[in-house]
């Protein structure tokens, strides 16, 4: 039997996606979330583990590796629940270096 060519998992608030987590056939796993504008640029020249998605203007991610530091990634997940979600929702959120 044939292993799927792709697997992974949505988050959503409401109808807007707040970030996927995937893999492939390269066993690399990725994460992409939502960045301000001016962040997606940042990104992208950032290079390595990070780019710019090919879709969505401020889809984001980066491959997840040994070194991945897990509080910056979940202060990118933040900000991109708080990007997506409606604003009453965003409010309520702790967002780190605030």
């Amino acid at each position: 039997m044939q292993e799927p060519a792709w697997v992974g998992v949505r988050w959503r608030v409401g109808d807007a996606t707040v970030a996927h987590v995937f893999g492939g056939e390269d066993q690399l796993i990725r994460v992409t979330f939502r960045a301000e504008p001016e962040e997606v640029m940042a990104f992208q020249h950032l290079g390595a583990p990070y780019f710019r998605a090919g879709w969505g203007s401020n889809v984001v991610g980066m491959v997840i590796e040994d070194s991945t530091d897990w509080v910056e990634v979940g202060e990118l997940l933040t900000d991109s629940y708080c990007l997506q979600a409606p604003a009453h929702l965003a409010a309520q959120v702790e967002r780190p270096g605030t």
